[in-house]
This record gives C-alpha cells, structure tokens and sequence, in this order.
C-alpha cells in the first residue's frame, strides 16, 4: 500500500462553497465541518487506511533551532506553511486512485 499525506487547508485554494474564512464562521459551522472530519477519519479508520491527522493551531507558531552559531532564518518571498496548512492527514491506501 502507498502512504499519502493529505494536506488541509483554508486559504489560497479555489473559493469554497460558503467563501467565508474559518475565523468568521458561526460556532455551529465549526462543530459540525469538525464532526465531519471525525466522520472521514473513522470511514477511512475502518477500512485501514487511516495512519493519522492532525488540526494545527491558527496562530501558526513557528520554531526553528539549527544549532550554536547558525545565521538567523529570514522569511523569503515565498507564502508561509502557516498561511495554506489548517490541518493534516495521512492515508495508506492500495493505489493512487483510492
């Protein structure tokens, strides 16, 4: 089986069907998109093919050590992970297609 990481994320991609960010939904629209991704999981949970997935933190805190005496890391011109990434996934299903 291959493994697969899916990437979830809430900016940056095509309009969704309600076009509102996350920060301004109601607290019902949070509970049940988050019952739904409880749901997901478990249909693929059954099957075998979760391994695992994770919700980050909006805050996108963002830590980076690479040892005594390293240049600081600067940001580039580039959108931050932070910016496109709400969440995390990873299936191990039979093909591609799965």
């Amino acid at each position: 089986m291959a493994k697969y990481l899916l990437l979830k994320h809430y900016r940056g991609a095509p309009a969704a069907v309600n076009d509102v960010p996350m920060d301004q939904w109601t607290p019902q629209e949070i509970t049940d998109h988050i019952q739904y991704m409880h749901d997901f999981a478990a249909r693929l949970e059954k099957t075998g093919e979760f391994v695992d997935g994770q919700a980050l933190a909006p805050e996108g805190t963002w830590v980076r050590y690479d040892g005594e005496d390293r240049p600081p890391v600067t940001d580039g011109p580039f959108a931050e992970t932070k910016d496109l990434i709400a969440g995390w996934m990873v299936i191990d299903v039979d093909t591609r297609q799965r």
